[in-house]
């Protein structure tokens, strides 16, 4: 069994992970860790902030570790929230009604987004592997669905779901998580023991 320490406590993001990796492999939270640093992610890209955060925990550990940063670009807001997304808000329901708020009275046609991740796996002795993946869509005008967790109830795509009316199953074929992820494997295939 293969063990993989993820930087995050990100519940979401640790199941999305699970399910990509699937069997013969382990994901350890960074919540399993308490001695670990805490990594302020104050990086103004995706690629900037993962980096820091991987570079910081295996240094931390003396191993593998992989990071992610990711979150909602939306073009009518200048790319907004995005390095930000996490932080756009108290909780999920604040960020969405505030990019609601910020988006009335934009069509349909102008509110165009995409959700960016970033995956980096550094290794004990300064290896570094990046990855991206993107997932295109529109900021809806109301939410819909019930899985997933951040921005997904408000990110639709042109056959009119959200990224919240997805299975877990469904959401990794198509997510910018799932994309990113789908690149990294041939890396931790081949570095994590």
């Amino acid at each position: 069994m293969k063990s993989l320490v993820f930087a995050s406590t990100n519940k979401g993001k640790l199941g999305e992970l699970s399910l990509l990796l699937g069997p013969g492999w382990t994901v350890r939270s960074a919540a399993e860790f308490p001695s670990l640093p805490e990594v302020d992610e104050d990086r103004d890209t995706f690629e900037g902030n993962a980096t820091k955060k991987a570079q910081t925990f295996a240094a931390a550990l003396g191993g593998w570790a992989l990071a992610d940063d990711s979150g909602l670009c939306v073009d009518a807001l200048g790319g907004r929230p995005g390095v930000f997304s996490a932080r756009y808000g108290a909780n999920d329901d604040e960020r969405m009604t505030k990019l609601v708020r910020e988006l009335d009275g934009v069509p349909v046609e102008r509110r165009t987004a995409r959700f960016v991740c970033v995956l980096a796996l550094a290794g004990p002795t300064g290896e570094l592997q990046l990855t991206r993946g993107t997932c295109d869509g529109h900021i809806g005008f109301t939410r819909k669905g019930t899985h997933g967790f951040g921005y997904d109830p408000l990110f639709h795509f042109a056959d009119g779901r959200s990224l919240a009316e997805l299975t877990a199953e469904q959401k990794s074929t198509i997510s910018h998580r799932g994309a990113a992820f789908r690149e990294m494997v041939p890396h931790l295939e081949r570095l994590v023991r």
